[in-house]
C-alpha cells in the first residue's frame, strides 16, 4: 500500500473528517478525498460511512485504522530515539503514574528538574490505569508493582506502606484510638476496597471494614484521602511517603499496616538511549536517595 495515503488515511479517521483531515495535512478537501477513494479502489473495501456529521470507519476502516495507529506510535518512537542522538536533554517527556503519587510526592519535586532541565517538557498522565508502554502510550512509568511486560527495563526505586494516619485536631477531638476495636468511635476514610489501587492497599482496607467503624469517607484516590485526614474529618488509610512532606500527620494505631508495596520505575527497552529518560531516571534516583536519607535521620 501506498505510504502517503496511509497517512491520509490516519489523519482522516483520527480527525472523523475530511475537512479538517485537510487543514492538518495542508491538503484541500478534494485532494483528501481523491486520495481516500483512490486507498478504498487499491483494498476494493469501503473504509468510510459517509453521514451528515462526518465519516465512521467501517469494519475494514477499524482494521485499518488500528494498524495505523500502531505505525505512527512506532514513528513517533523512531523520532524520539533520533531527537536524544543529541547531548542536549529537552523536548517532551510523557510520564504517568497514579494519582496519588504523581501529585503527592512527584509532582512537589519537579522544579529540581526543571531547574537542571529547562527545556524539558513534561506532560505529567496520572491515572489508574496502566498504560501501555510498549505502544508509546507513555514514555516511561512509575508503577506500585513490577511490570510484566518483558521488553520494558525495570528500575526497584522503593518500597512503601499503608498506614493509619489523622490530624492532631482530630485526635484531639476525638481521642487517640488504642485498638482495632476502638475504631468504632471514629471515621475511617479510605479508598473503597473495590476501587482501582495497590492491592495491598486494598487488602488493608478489606481487614479494617471487618471491625465496626463508626463512620466512612471513601474517595477514589489518596489525594483525596489525604485532603480529607488534613481537614479533619477522620482517620485515613495513607501511604508512608507522605510523612516528610506533611510532617503534621500523626500515625495512629502503629502495628497496623499493610505489606510492602513496590515502586518501580520502568521504560521500553527501545528507549534505553533516550537522554529523557537518562535525566528523568537519574532525578527520581536522586530524590528517592534524599527521601530515605530524611527517613533515616528521621528514625535516629
Amino acid at each position: 500500500m501506498d505510504w502517503d495515503r496511509l497517512r491520509i488515511f490516519h489523519a482522516v479517521a483520527d480527525a472523523g473528517s475530511l475537512t479538517h483531515a485537510g487543514d492538518v495535512l495542508h491538503l484541500s478537501q478534494s485532494a483528501v478525498s481523491r486520495q481516500i477513494r483512490s486507498l478504498e479502489d487499491e483494498l476494493n473495501a469501503t473504509l468510510f460511512h459517509r453521514h451528515a456529521r462526518g465519516l465512521i470507519l467501517t469494519e475494514q476502516g477499524e482494521l485499518l485504522f488500528d494498524a495505523t495507529r500502531h505505525m505512527a506510535k512506532r514513528l513517533d518512537a523512531a523520532a524520539a530515539r533520533i531527537r536524544d542522538s543529541e547531548e542536549e536533554v529537552f523536548g517532551e517527556l510523557r510520564v504517568t503514574t497514579t494519582i496519588g503519587f504523581g501529585s503527592l510526592w512527584l509532582a512537589p519535586r519537579l522544579p529540581a528538574l526543571y531547574e537542571k532541565y529547562p527545556n524539558l517538557k513534561i506532560d505529567l498522565m496520572l491515572e489508574e490505569r496502566v498504560l501501555d508502554l510498549p505502544m508509546r502510550e507513555a514514555d516511561v512509568a512509575i508503577r506500585m508493582k513490577e511490570p510484566s511486560q518483558a521488553d520494558l527495563i525495570r528500575k526497584r526505586l522503593m518500597n512503601i506502606r499503608m498506614r493509619l494516619y489523622a490530624s492532631p485536631q482530630y485526635l484531639e477531638q476525638n481521642g487517640v484510638p488504642q485498638t482495632l476495636e476502638d475504631l468504632r468511635d471514629h471515621r475511617l476514610i479510605s479508598q473503597n476496597a473495590t476501587a482501582a489501587q495497590v492491592s495491598s492497599g486494598a487488602l488493608l482496607v478489606r481487614q479494617l471494614m471487618s471491625y465496626e467503624i463508626g463512620s466512612f469517607l471513601t474517595v477514589n484516590n489518596y489525594f483525596g484521602v489525604l485532603q480529607g485526614v488534613i481537614h479533619h474529618l477522620g482517620i485515613g488509610v495513607l501511604p508512608d511517603y507522605l510523612t516528610q512532606d506533611f510532617p503534621n500527620l500523626v500515625r495512629v494505631l502503629d502495628t497496623v499496616e499493610s505489606n510492602d508495596v513496590p515502586v518501580f520505575l520502568a521504560y521500553p527497552e527501545e528507549l534505553r538511549q533516550s537522554k529523557r529518560i537518562e535525566a528523568f531516571r537519574e532525578f527520581v534516583t536522586e530524590e528517592i536517595i534524599a527521601h530515605r536519607r530524611k527517613e533515616r535521620d528521621g528514625n535516629v
